[in-house]
């Protein structure tokens, strides 16, 4: 179960509850589900029942004891909790990590787009700067990716703002990648860095490291070829930073998209190509392949692809080979 099925099935529980009339409220256009804060439980965590609790006229614990009743039965979830004044905790099957990985080798490419914005139609004006000409593309494209139309049009109204670069324009200057990450991820209000920084081929550069990155999920698949050794998530990899950074990819996508903020994308990319670096010297055997590593090498390719997803939104190559 990845985090926007179970944001899903949390809302199917939301619409049940009020169909039954145990919830009189009005049915949100989708739930948030996050890692749990600290005094939380569990892997993925909720705040719907606060959010629901007023206009329902109840007590916030009251709706998410109407709601656990009506998820805790999911075949993805293993135990549902109460904390605090009426978060809900859930916490995943054993399996969960197996599913995530098929349902990312299944959806490839489109892993991670949804329909959340389903409805949502917003046109852009191009902008007359380039920073916010490269802002508002890669704006158009996230909002593609979670069914929202999007358009960009000349005679728009909505212009987006974001702080310009200094000097010249990067992408001219130090070329398309270097450029639009320099340009992308900071958030728009703060001045981005010298594109010159994103030139360097060493890990403190994060552009680098998150096309070295996926260029090693592909390095990986070729050795294990020789190997002859296939992917296979058929038992947990044991990678829980990884695992979570390309289960909660979906809802990185469907921020970004919300917020108009690219920046988040590449922040978790970063994130993402930190959890694999660490992981991958785990990936071959030394000896005779296990289904641990055929479980490993699916994983990494699920790695890759977020990563090359996520870059492509961006605008941004990814090279087999670098």
């Amino acid at each position: 179960m990845t985090p926007a099925d179970l944001s899903r099935t949390v809302l199917h529980a939301v619409c049940r509850a009020v169909e039954d009339g145990v919830l009189q409220a009005p049915v949100p256009a989708s739930v948030s589900v996050e890692r749990p804060r600290p005094g939380g439980r569990g892997d993925y965590a909720t705040n719907v029942a606060l959010r629901l609790a007023g206009p329902a006229g109840q007590q916030p614990r009251a709706v998410a004891e109407i709601l656990r009743d009506r998820v805790d039965k999911d075949p993805g979830i293993e135990r549902v909790e109460i904390t605090g004044p009426g978060f809900l905790n859930f916490t995943l099957r054993p399996d969960a990590e197996s599913s995530l990985v098929r349902a990312v080798r299944a959806r490839g490419a489109q892993y991670g787009h949804g329909t959340a914005l389903d409805g949502v139609r917003v046109t852009f004006a191009p902008g007359d700067e380039p920073r916010v000409r490269v802002l508002t593309h890669t704006v158009v494209q996230l909002l593609r990716t979670q069914g929202a139309v999007a358009d960009i049009q000349a005679d728009a109204h909505q212009t987006l703002r974001a702080v310009p670069a200094t000097g010249q324009d990067p992408i001219q200057q130090y070329g398309s990648d270097a450029g639009r990450w320099a340009l992308l991820s900071a958030a728009a209000h703060d001045r981005p860095r010298d594109a010159a920084a994103f030139l360097v081929q060493r890990e403190s550069n994060p552009l680098f490291k998150v096309r070295y990155a996926f260029s090693r999920t592909h390095a990986l698949t070729r050795a294990a070829a020789q190997l002859g050794l296939s992917p296979a998530p058929e038992i947990p990899a044991d990678a829980p930073d990884l695992t979570a950074a390309i289960g909660d990819y979906p809802a990185v996508l469907l921020a970004a998209a919300r917020h108009r903020a690219p920046d988040r994308l590449a922040r978790h990319l970063d994130l993402t190509a930190d959890a694999f670096l660490a992981f991958q010297p785990s990936v071959l055997p030394s000896g005779k392949p296990m289904a641990a590593h055929r479980a490993r090498l699916a994983l990494a390719e699920a790695a890759g692809t977020v990563l090359a997803g996520g870059l492509s939104l961006l605008g941004i190559s990814a090279p087999e080979y670098l």
